[in-house]
C-alpha cells in the first residue's frame, strides 16, 4: 500500500551536518536521531519539530546511543566541558610559549565546537594535520592550521599515545627555538567519563 510520508532533517549537533531523520505519514511520526547531541532547551528552538505552539505527537523515538547504560549516570553538558578545558587550556599556554597543550582526539570528526571556541576565547589556532575535511566550513576553517608552532594541537599519528609518553606532539614536534616543550594531553571522549566513578 502505498503512502505519502514527510521526511524533515533536523541538526543533531553531533559534528558539521549530522541530522536527525523525522518521519510523517498517515500513521504518525517517528523520529530517527542518529549519533546526536542536543543542549537543554535546543529541541524547544527547532521550528520543525513544532507544529503551532505545541510539539509534534511523535509516536516512535529510535534513539540511536552508546550511553544507555547505568554507569553514564551524569554526564557533564558540552559546556561545563568546554568551561572545564577552557580553564586548564588557558592556565597552561600562559605559563610560557613552550607550553603546549595535545587534544587526544580520536575521531576525526565531533569536536568542531571544541576548536572554534578554543579558538576563539585564546586566540590561538589549533594545529590538525590537514585542512582537507574543513575546507567547506569557513567558520571553522579559520580556527584551524597546519602550522605546527601553535599552543593547542590536535594532530594525530598511528602511535600518537607513545609519542606523548616520549614527550613529542604526534606532529614530531619536541621544542621551539631550542627550548623543549611542555605537553598536557587533554582527551575530549564522553567514553573515558563513562569509565570514570560518578
Amino acid at each position: 500500500q502505498k503512502e505519502d510520508v514527510v521526511v524533515t532533517l533536523l541538526p543533531a549537533g553531533h559534528c558539521p551536518g549530522s541530522v536527525m531523520f523525522l518521519f510523517e505519514g498517515e500513521n504518525g511520526a517517528v523520529l530517527y536521531t542518529g549519533d546526536f547531541r542536543l543542549a537543554k532547551g535546543e529541541a524547544a528552538r527547532m521550528e520543525l519539530l513544532h507544529s503551532g505552539t505545541r510539539v509534534k505527537d511523535i509516536q516512535s523515538v529510535y534513539l540511536d546511543t552508546t550511553f544507555c547504560d547505568p554507569k553514564f549516570y551524569h554526564i557533564p553538558s558540552r559546556e561545563e566541558c568546554l568551561n572545564g578545558i577552557l580553564e586548564l587550556v588557558r592556565s597552561w599556554t600562559s605559563l610560557s610559549r613552550y607550553h603546549v597543550v595535545w587534544l587526544n582526539c580520536k575521531a576525526a570528526y565531533g569536536y568542531e565546537y571544541l576548536f572554534v571556541n578554543l579558538s576563539e576565547e585564546l586566540g590561538i589556532k589549533v594545529h590538525t594535520n590537514k585542512l582537507d575535511m574543513f575546507r567547506n566550513m569557513p567558520e571553522i576553517l579559520c580556527h584551524v592550521t597546519t602550522d605546527r608552532h601553535t599552543q593547542i594541537h590536535a594532530c594525530r599519528h598511528p602511535r600518537d599515545d607513545d609519542c606523548f609518553r616520549g614527550n613529542k606532539l604526534p606532529c614530531g614536534l619536541t621544542c621551539q627555538d631550542g627550548n623543549p616543550l611542555h605537553i598536557i594531553s587533554i582527551k575530549p571522549s564522553t567514553m573515558w567519563f563513562g569509565e570514570r566513578n560518578k
